[in-house]
């Protein structure tokens, strides 16, 4: 099926917020505790605790910024169980996620030494749930005051002489399910109270972040913003791929048939509505744009590998996960006068993972990738692109057969990405570069494709669905024709020849 795109490489429509790629990293299941932490009398080779071959990866796809330590499990998180000697600290039953017993030897002080590692920024979820607005003041008084105080005596005492440069911090948590059951009302009036005692110490600045709705909950999103804008910096989104007709059969990650993977990515695209429609009230009370929209929760969901424990959410990683983060990062640029930030679910080892690890053992998910092949869009400035997508069919649905997005960086590098959603077609999209002025220009470009429409990556064969050099493309004056393969994730760079 052929496509048409226009690419006018000289219309700029605002930067692409590089914490767009951020992540989430919950005290759930193996994503933390064997995931990132593994101890400094771990035989897995560590820094301080933390792996060092996870700690590569990450930073290999610049991961911008980190969301700790829930989700859920957030709102019965209390911090100061988590400082001090570890092995003085309380131990606790994670109730959310597999009934498992918690030794917070992974706390404040670690995971900000993980952020350290990374060279990114920390996002903090503060406990409205089953806290109290003494303990969530006193936990940014701990990490950011550097007078004399309390809380600063007490980090001093734990070993940080210095305050921490903390700018995101979340009031809370999915306080409509999760985090407390609460109406919209209520929870406006309490994250009115709790952030007022989010201070600001000596020149640290927090971005306070609102609760924002699940998936098209719009009244939420009108109460809250209604209620409680001119008190917030961002609010958040939270929205799961989930294939499967009800939670308790949501599909599995693997050997699924072809209506899933069109379910799938079905699904996926439902976000683009999901985020127009919050704009729309976002702008009501904020046509100025100053608070952001923060998707700080978003993915596939399945049901857990088999054998597994239910409470841990571990799931595998495909070739279908890749072009749902494919499309999904598309749409985040489309929207990036509101997106501000996006956090995968989650890190590693739960939900859609960029790794996975047993025991020693680590691979790269198809998930980490496309977040790989799509770093070069980070900070980089969207660029004007009119796409004419066929349709890709099955059983009486449609939807759109290619997914793409463009960016220029400051260096004047042009980076167009594409996804070809057709299971089994490949499709050819011709593109007219408009802008050039005549320029020759360089291509190369890399692609993510699989053989199968469950192609994944398993610990005897984690290299099976890798990304490749990409060349089937002509260029002929300013129109670039590209054939893309089915299933497929392609990046392109376009640069002027030296």
């Amino acid at each position: 099926m052929t496509q048409r795109a226009v690419l006018n490489t000289d219309i700029r429509k605002g930067k692409i917020n590089r914490n767009i790629y951020g992540h989430f990293s919950e005290h759930l299941g193996r994503c933390i505790y064997e995931g990132l932490w593994v101890g400094e009398d771990s035989t897995i080779p560590n820094t301080k605790g933390i792996r060092n071959d996870v700690v590569e990866a990450l930073k290999e796809i610049k991961i911008p910024v980190l969301r700790w330590p829930g989700g859920c499990f957030a709102d019965e998180y209390h911090w100061k169980d988590g400082i001090g000697e570890r092995e003085g600290r309380k131990r606790m039953i994670n109730t959310h996620w597999g009934g498992m017993v918690e030794n917070n030897h992974f706390g404040t002080h670690e995971f900000m030494e993980l952020c350290a590692m990374l060279a990114c920024e920390p996002y903090i979820n503060g406990n409205v749930g089953s806290g109290t607005v003494q303990e969530m003041s006193e936990w940014v008084e701990y990490l950011t005051f550097g007078g004399v105080s309390p809380m600063s005596e007490l980090r001093q005492s734990n070993g940080r002489q210095e305050p921490w440069a903390v700018t995101y911090f979340g009031v809370g948590n999915e306080n409509w399910g999760c985090g407390g059951n609460m109406r919209p009302e209520y929870y406006a009036d309490l994250y009115r109270q709790y952030q007022t005692y989010v201070r600001n110490y000596g020149d640290n600045h927090i971005h306070r972040i609102a609760c924002g709705p699940n998936s098209d909950d719009y009244n939420w999103m009108e109460v809250l913003m209604r209620e409680a804008t001119r008190f917030m910096d961002s609010i958040t989104l939270h929205y799961y791929t989930v294939p499967g007709p009800t939670w308790d059969k949501k599909g599995t990650a693997t050997g699924f048939e072809v209506a899933e993977w069109f379910t799938t990515l079905e699904k996926s695209l439902h976000m683009e509505e999901l985020i127009t429609k919050h704009s729309v009230i976002m702008d009501k009370y904020d046509p100025e744009k100053r608070v952001g929209l923060i998707v700080d929760e978003w993915g596939t969901w399945y049901d857990v590998e088999p054998g597994t424990n239910p409470g841990f959410l571990y799931q595998q990683n495909s070739i279908r996960d890749a072009l749902v983060a494919g499309v999904t990062l598309n749409i985040f640029h489309k929207h990036s006068d509101r997106v501000r930030m996006a956090n995968l679910a989650q890190t590693i080892n739960v939900l859609q993972a960029v790794i996975l690890t047993e025991g020693e053992k680590m691979l790269l998910t198809p998930t980490y990738h496309v977040f790989n092949m799509y770093k070069v869009h980070q900070d980089a400035e969207l660029l004007d692109l009119t796409l004419e997508s066929g349709t890709y069919s099955f059983d009486g649905h449609e939807i759109p057969e290619i997914s793409a997005s463009a960016s220029i960086t400051a260096e004047g590098v042009i980076h167009v990405s594409l996804c070809n959603l057709n299971h089994e077609a490949s499709s050819i999209v011709p593109v007219d570069l408009r802008g050039l002025a005549g320029q020759i220009v360089e291509i190369t470009g890399t692609t993510l494709a699989g053989q199968t429409i469950d192609a994944h990556n398993t610990f005897s064969q984690p290299e099976a669905v890798a990304p490749q050099p990409f060349n089937a493309y002509t260029l002929e004056g300013d129109r670039l024709t590209v054939e893309l393969a089915p299933m497929s994730v392609t990046v392109l760079e376009i640069k002027p020849k030296a």
